[in-house]
């Protein structure tokens, strides 16, 4: 048999995706970092002002605490960013560790999220920026919708966030936070300190309490999903990369998060001037005073007017104000891309019409998706009339369901892994992650242990959420009903219409019985070969493998970067491949998108064992033919195209096979 062009175990240059270590558009540990923490950062501007109002001098308690559950979160996080380098973080994890349509659930929560995001954002940044020009305070609204419609028109222009302008926001961010907590540390006597965390530690918190207290305190901590968003552009070898990325979002986070929120809501609150007496009786002499109260939307500002004294004081607080104005409205942006991305996932998932992935003509942005993304959070933002609590009440739905979903998720797929199951990989330098069976002793059972826990916690204070926080019940339900609605009227007009929508799977193992179908890019006979090989799997399963074309396609940061996503030919052939396989009643069917060649063929193969293989005459190379079998147990001549049938050898033969199939393959390549 000649060789077909699979033959080499490595596709031509020109046809590999681009390798942004070429052309410099990797992002490493620092940069990821700053794209995070420019995010989950920006939380300690509204998040201290939100928690006060629900539960009063304990908002910083609950945060501190909350820390420990974050930082788990975190490890679960940098191992999705690893597992999965074409990013999608929920929407991916759930689709291939649970099922595709909790995927788009989780697809679901994740834009409540993005929507909310933008909507605090924006607002909490016009609130701050009123702190020193105080004549917008009584335009706050239309100021702030202003705002998203500039930012809307600027995605629709098509400008492109930079990471080095996030790290400049993020690392003046920083600076400041850290500015203001050594102010406190010079400024504010000791005694007032001490008195602080004794109020803090001191009272007594009952079992209700202390589950609305924790559940809330998640705000603080929103943001981490977009690590996941970055997989696609980090740099190589990814484990490094997002491990100290995160290392470093956990500390800074940790360092400024906590103290921040535990000096915002107590010393503005409960101390006398110069500090000699701090405690709860303060506030309530003063509020019996009627005196004047310390705005919640400008916490972090006023605490550094105050931290900084007489001499230092107005300065540091029009630099925190400008820097948190300016992290805010960036942040806004970050989730008006992140939220338009995933309207453009959702479409080319099929689970949304093609208009919203629709392109502008003149500027060739995706100006239906943009326009959601930018719409939804104004109107949230006019129906809430701008309250920043009422939006951090709504948070709570999207966050804490999306972080439920992709631990629950990657739990799955752990668990599977323990059973044997095999994630197939594609072209090493795609996915840059060696697959294989894995040895569940050591530090992966402890992983696993400590998976587990952190999906409990996150779990019981969304369970908690729903029921403490109706609004953001009702919201964020809301939201997701109607798009799941829309995906399953979608998804069966698709079917009266002869299309059926793929979904590809990832874990494998062994399967008795079943049929493998190699299908190749360009195939004009692959009805044919699916017929066959329904045929020939007699009831027993058939596994369709398409191996897919690289090509070079830049990806930026919060794009969804799954080749399969971009592949319409693989797409409309897996959908000819679903409805041939329906109506021949075959028993299961599952599909596989690799890249890598006759490489992904063999590795599906040895994974799978399949009895038999099935393949187009003109696609099999001399190397695959080899390794499974020397000659075809079947060719069938169908409407123009040979098929041919390749049964598995007995173990025995089939190493020899192999031995001979590397050496066809070497000489090949050569």
């Amino acid at each position: 048999m000649t060789p077909g062009r699979f033959a080499s175990a490595r596709p031509p240059a020109r046809e590999r995706p681009r390798s942004a270590e070429r052309d410099g558009n990797r992002l490493g540990a620092l940069l990821c970092w700053a794209v995070v923490f420019a995010d989950i950062g920006t939380s300690v501007y509204y998040v201290p002002g939100i928690l006060y109002a629900q539960v009063g001098l304990l908002a910083g308690l609950f945060v501190s605490m909350t820390l420990v559950a974050f930082a788990l979160l975190a490890l679960k996080y940098a191992e999705v960013s690893v597992r999965f380098p074409q990013g999608g973080g929920v929407v991916t994890v759930a689709a291939h560790g649970i099922n595709p349509w909790v995927g788009a659930i989780g697809g679901m929560f994740i834009l409540v999220d993005y929507f909310l995001t933008s909507a605090i954002s924006s607002d909490s940044g016009v609130q701050y920026l009123s702190a020193i020009v105080h004549q917008i305070a009584p335009y706050i609204v239309p100021l702030t919708l202003v705002l998203l419609v500039l930012l809307g028109l600027l995605n629709w222009w098509g400008i492109r966030e930079s990471a080095q302008v996030s790290a400049a926001f993020a690392v003046a961010a920083f600076v400041t936070d850290m500015m203001i907590l050594a102010a406190v540390g010079i400024n504010v006597p000791w005694h007032a300190i001490t008195q602080v965390f004794a109020e803090l530690f001191a009272p007594s918190l009952r079992p209700v309490t202390l589950l609305v207290g924790f559940a809330g305190s998640f705000l603080a901590f929103s943001g981490l999903e977009s690590i996941a968003q970055l997989a696609p552009v980090m740099r190589t070898p990814r484990r490094r990369t997002v491990t100290v990325a995160l290392v470093l979002v956990v500390a800074t986070v940790g360092l400024t998060s906590p103290l921040l929120t535990i000096f915002s809501t107590t010393l503005l609150t409960t101390c006398t001037p110069h500090f000699t007496h701090c405690a709860p009786e303060v506030l309530r002499a003063t509020l019996a005073h009627h005196a004047a109260q310390p705005d919640p939307n400008q916490f972090i500002s006023e605490l550094a007017a105050l931290a900084g004294g007489s001499g230092f004081g107005r300065v540091l607080e029009v630099l925190t104000a400008i820097t948190a104005a300016t992290l805010l409205v960036f942040a806004s942006n970050t989730a008006i891309i992140g939220a338009y991305h995933v309207f453009l996932a959702l479409a080319r998932m099929r689970f949304f019409p093609g208009i919203v992935a629709v392109r502008n003509r003149w500027r060739g942005t995706p100006h239906v998706a943009i326009l959601l993304a930018t719409a939804i959070p104004m109107v949230v933002l006019v129906g809430v009339r701008g309250d920043v609590n009422t939006l951090g009440d709504m948070y709570a739905f999207g966050l804490l369901g999306a972080f439920t979903l992709t631990c629950l998720g990657l739990d799955v797929i752990r668990w599977r892994e323990r059973g044997g199951a095999v994630t197939l990989r594609g072209l090493e330098e795609h996915e840059n992650h060696a697959g294989g069976r894995t040895r569940w002793r050591g530090w992966q059972a402890v992983t696993f242990a400590l998976g587990l826990l952190t999906t409990l916690l996150v779990s019981v204070a969304w369970v908690t959420n729903l029921g403490a926080k109706p609004l953001a019940t009702a919201f964020g339900g809301g939201v997701t009903v109607l798009g799941v609605g829309i995906a399953v009227a979608y998804y069966a007009w698709q079917h009266s219409h002869g299309r059926r929508p793929v979904f590809t799977s990832a874990l494998f193992r062994a399967i008795p019985g079943a049929v493998l179908v190699v299908l190749a890019p360009d195939e004009a006979h692959a009805e044919q070969v699916v017929r066959v090989a329904c045929e020939r799997a007699a009831g027993h399963s058939v596994v369709m493998l398409y191996l897919g074309d690289p090509v070079e396609r830049p990806i930026r940061p919060m794009q969804f970067g799954d080749p399969y996503l971009y592949d319409e030919a693989a797409q409309h052939v897996f959908s000819k491949a679903a409805h041939l396989c329906h109506r021949l009643r075959a028993r299961s069917t599952y599909f596989v998108y690799s890249l890598g060649g006759t490489d992904a063929a063999l590795r599906a193969w040895q994974i799978i064992q399949p009895a038999a293989v099935v393949v187009e005459e003109a696609v099999a190379g001399a190397r695959l033919a080899a390794v499974v079998a020397p000659e075809p147990e079947s060719s069938v001549e169908l409407d123009g195209a040979r098929v041919v049938v390749y049964a598995r050898l007995r173990e025995a033969e089939a190493a020899g096979a192999e031995a001979a199939g590397a050496e066809a393959g070497h000489s090949s390549v050569e």
